[in-house]
């Protein structure tokens, strides 16, 4: 994968560079700032390079519209903040206020483009339209670089497209993130072990089909844990359950088992009698869920069952909640596993979405893991030994 290193002496010349920065807003204040700060390893090398820097983001989805509850605005004063150098928003995506704004860019200074998907063609299933705005977006520079990772798993202008137009290169932040999940996927120091939570098994059949040839032990535990134990027989009571994939559940436990692949589901399970906060929450045993009962959460033995296979383990990937973590009385099963992993010496590498966003939410240093993944959807098809559009044309 080229790197920006293969891209010579920067002093001078326009370097467009697709971030991600699709944070969190709330009342248009930033919520989370840790994709912006992700960014700015890549964007302080080009500044100190003497490059004129055009950032191309999105936010949200305006789907094809110019909507202005969804213009990178915050991130601008954000970026300003957390970066030496100046920083000002185009007027539009490629049209005139782009094209003023970038010719008038002194070196080291950063101009970003408004949200890129107020363009329909950034997006489009139409080849030729992407084309025309990838070109677009060439006009504007001289090299590019691909530092959003949550976007490369896109055939996006601003992602794939633009790279075949120019020379191209991965940021700092796609380069770590590609070798820290290529680690935990393809050459794992093994016991190596993998943690799925999140809502449906139907989001991550791929990744488990992939990882039952690859990993030493499964862990399972969320929404989708429940398919699993109705798989085995089990009444779920009224928790999440996809009854469309209880056959394919079947054959994945049984395929764990002719590979020696350790599945572990709950043992335990948290459960209350509606999806609400304040609702009154019993632990039961997971092959005794009442009828009138949901699963909101793994239990303690579970928790400590999950916990003590982390410990044992060298490498761990993590990629979903184990329970509604968002309520305080359905958090514990998910700060259980983000806990085993902080204080683990395993390689661990949290993949990114609703597993990223737990570990901020519930306090956790993100130093004490080995890698925070700012892609979900990303990670998740790495995972699953899906080739990424964006990262495949950045290859020699």
């Amino acid at each position: 994968m080229r790197t920006i290193d293969t891209l010579g002496d920067l002093r001078g010349k326009r370097v467009l560079v697709r971030s991600d920065f699709n944070v969190p807003l709330k009342d248009g204040q930033i919520t989370d700032d840790g994709r912006i700060k992700a960014a700015l390893p890549t964007l302080t090398r080009l500044v100190e390079a003497g490059a004129k820097v055009v950032i191309m983001a999105h936010l949200g989805r305006p789907k094809g519209e110019v909507k202005p509850e969804f213009s990178l605005a915050p991130v601008v004063t954000r970026l300003g903040e957390l970066i030496d150098a100046p920083v000002t928003l185009a007027g539009d995506v490629v049209g005139e206020g782009a094209r003023a704004a970038v010719e008038a860019l002194s070196d080291g200074e950063i101009v970003l483009l408004e949200n890129v998907r107020f363009d329909k063609r950034e997006n489009s299933k139409d080849d030729a339209e992407r084309e025309e705005l990838a070109q677009a977006y060439a006009e504007l520079g001289d090299v590019f670089v691909s530092d959003g990772f949550g976007v490369v798993h896109r055939k996006q202008a601003s992602v794939y497209d633009i790279a075949k137009k120019l020379p191209s290169a991965a940021g700092e932040l796609v380069v770590k993130e590609i070798e820290s999940l290529r680690r935990a996927t393809d050459d794992p120091e093994r016991p190596y072990g993998v943690v799925l939570g999140g809502s449906k098994v139907s989001d991550k059949l791929g990744v488990i089909k992939n990882l039952l040839n690859k990993a030493d032990f499964l862990l399972i535990g969320g929404g989708m844990a429940y398919t699993f134990l109705a798989a085995q027989g089990y009444s779920v009571g009224k928790s999440l359950l996809e009854e469309d994939q209880i056959d394919t559940v079947k054959g994945y436990l049984e395929t764990a088992k002719e590979k020696g692949v350790e599945l572990l589901l709950p043992v335990d399970t948290v459960v209350a009698p509606e999806f609400k906060a304040d609702a009154p929450a019993t632990v039961v045993a997971s092959n005794e869920i009442p009828q009138d009962q949901m699963g909101l959460d793994i239990g303690p033995e579970t928790a400590k069952l999950f916990a003590e296979k982390i410990a044992d383990a060298k490498t761990v990937a993590w990629n979903g909640p184990m329970g509604v973590f968002e309520m305080e009385a359905f958090a514990k099963g998910t700060k259980a596993v983000a806990e085993a992993l902080s204080t683990s010496d395993c390689f661990s590498v949290i993949g990114g979405g609703d597993s990223a966003a737990a570990v901020r939410q519930l306090g956790f240093d993100e130093s004490t893991f080995s890698h925070i993944s700012t892609g979900g959807g990303a990670s998740l098809e790495l995972l699953e030994g899906k080739e990424l559009p964006g990262i495949a044309v950045l290859e020699d």
